[in-house]
């Protein structure tokens, strides 16, 4: 099974787009924070058709009320607040926003997979049987728009690049 995550959308409903054939290819889908906009809810649940989505709040989501009244329109998205705990394909999965809660929850041991999102920074990293993720942005601020797979079998990650400003 295959899970995309991703994080910052801060709008760019563009790179969103741009992601789609990726999103629509997984299992299911994690999102870090940081959507804003309820309009960015609507694109993205049109997008993936009945694909589970699943998010947490991030430091810049705007009208929480608004964008939770889009997503009600939905069956197959959760909007979880600002922690996840999951469980999906038998791997204990946590998400949030912020690193540092991010790298205790690694620490922690009860997560096969911990994601978050916040600095816009891509990062992979092994702790001890946790595998810590951050998609980096699908914004593109800092020249780079990217996103993960992640397969739930393998444990493989594999980085997607939406944008670069550079290529």
């Amino acid at each position: 099974m295959k899970i995309a995550i991703m994080s910052d959308t801060h709008d760019n409903i563009w790179r969103l787009m741009d992601a789609m054939p990726h999103l629509q290819n997984a299992s299911a889908i994690l999102h870090c924070g940081d959507l804003i906009s309820p309009f960015v809810v609507v694109k993205l649940m049109e997008g993936v058709g009945n694909i589970p989505v699943h998010v947490v709040w991030g430091n810049n989501d705007g009208d929480k009320k608004v964008i939770a009244d889009k997503a009600g329109k939905y069956s197959n998205i959760e909007l979880h607040g600002e922690f996840a705990d999951l469980e999906i394909d038998g791997l204990r999965i946590a998400m949030n926003h912020y690193p540092e809660i991010g790298n205790s929850l690694a620490y922690s041991g009860k997560y096969h997979l911990v994601c978050f999102g916040h600095n816009h920074q891509a990062s992979l990293e092994q702790v001890n049987d946790t595998l810590l993720v951050n998609p980096g942005e699908v914004m593109g601020l800092y020249g780079r728009s990217t996103m993960v797979l992640f397969d739930t079998k393998t444990h493989q990650v594999e980085w997607i690049e939406l944008w670069n400003e550079e290529a």
